[in-house]
């Protein structure tokens, strides 16, 4: 039986005094934690980052804890990377950003959240690992799926997440398009690729972990575009021996950068921290890490002692065979972009 406490005084006092109570317990853990310089810091990451940083944070947390003696609770949110940067932009209080493509963390930058130069603040242009697109088909490999030109062929379905909202299908869209030019193609020649790529797509998820849901559980697509990192993931997941990984001639190298949101972490008073977070990123302990996750580390000799974990594939670059990330997302995905202009195409 419920209580109307608007007609009980007795009952009303204690909600009240059961709320008061309760804010004061909160207030003194919180007070608590701050004498103990325990801090919070949240890492706003993309969608397919989720199992690194659950192996990253607590290795940060406890050598953090080794030097200063002191607490850290890391915290995490994950999605599509232009829609988290455009939450951040929004007002999610996020102290750093870990994202896989740089023209999001650009966007910070414009908006006064992070520095211009914010690549020079540290090591490899601010990425600490890097990875790139391949193909993941059904066991058997029933299409015969082998290179970029095969997703354009009548009758396969292509699984690619939303280019206009996430890294991963950005990256995709750029490595079809890449393919072509880095082969000594024509401009013209690549949007005829992409374009029938595109028109064989059937679902554009929001997000990478989106892609993989359709294609591995609701069995929609002849072939998923993921990162290299995904697919052991997938496997792991899902069951071995149902999927195939395809490594097509070229692809794409996807660099993963990262930045404190400066205005964020100044508020809180977490820029050092914030700082020391990333820094570790780079450290021989998190590039370990990063390689038994199959993205792959800037540190040469945990590279190549993980070799057998890559795809030997020629990989080519958003600067040096694209033009860079300013004229790739005027060009392409700005509004009325070339990827604008494919989509308008196949609905007339």
């Amino acid at each position: 039986m419920s209580t109307d406490t608007r007609s009980n005084p007795s009952s009303r006092r204690s909600v009240l005094t059961l709320a008061l109570l309760s804010a004061t317990l909160l207030a003194s853990a919180g007070l608590a934690r701050a004498q103990a310089g325990e801090q919070t810091l949240l890492n706003v990451s993309y969608d397919v980052s989720r199992e690194l940083y659950k192996e990253i944070n607590p290795a940060f947390a406890a050598a953090w804890k080794a030097k200063t003696g002191k607490s850290v609770t890391l915290n995490q949110s994950h999605g599509g990377s232009s829609k988290q940067i455009g939450s951040v932009i929004g007002g999610l209080e996020a102290d750093v950003v870990t994202m896989n493509q740089a023209t999001d963390v650009d966007v910070l930058a414009e908006k006064g959240l992070t520095p211009a130069d914010w690549r020079k603040r540290f090591p490899s242009n601010a990425a600490p690992y890097s990875s790139t697109i391949l193909f993941l088909v059904r066991k058997g490999n029933p299409k015969g799926i082998k290179d970029w030109a095969d997703l354009s062929r009548a009758g396969v379905q292509v699984i690619i997440p939303n280019p206009k909202v996430t890294g991963n299908g950005r990256y995709s869209y750029l490595a079809a398009w890449g393919s072509v030019i880095a082969k000594g193609g024509s401009e013209a020649q690549a949007k005829e690729l992409v374009s029938k790529i595109f028109a064989n797509v059937p679902v554009l998820d929001g997000g990478g972990r989106g892609a993989t849901t359709t294609f591995t559980q609701r069995g929609i697509g002849d072939v998923l575009l993921t990162f290299e990192s995904e697919a052991e993931l997938i496997e792991n997941e899902f069951g071995k021996g149902q999927f195939e990984v395809v490594s097509p001639s070229v692809s794409i190298e996807a660099e993963a950068p990262v930045a404190i949101v400066d205005k964020v972490a100044a508020k809180k008073g977490t820029s050092e921290l914030a700082k020391a977070y990333l820094d570790f990123l780079f450290t021989p302990a998190a590039q370990e890490i990063i390689a038994r996750h199959n993205f792959r580390p800037r540190d040469a000799a945990i590279f190549k002692a993980n070799a057998k974990r890559f795809s030997n594939i020629k990989l080519f670059s958003v600067e040096q065979t694209l033009g860079g990330w300013p004229k790739v997302s005027k060009t392409h995905f700005a509004d009325g972009g070339t990827y604008d202009q494919i989509v308008a195409a196949q609905k007339r």
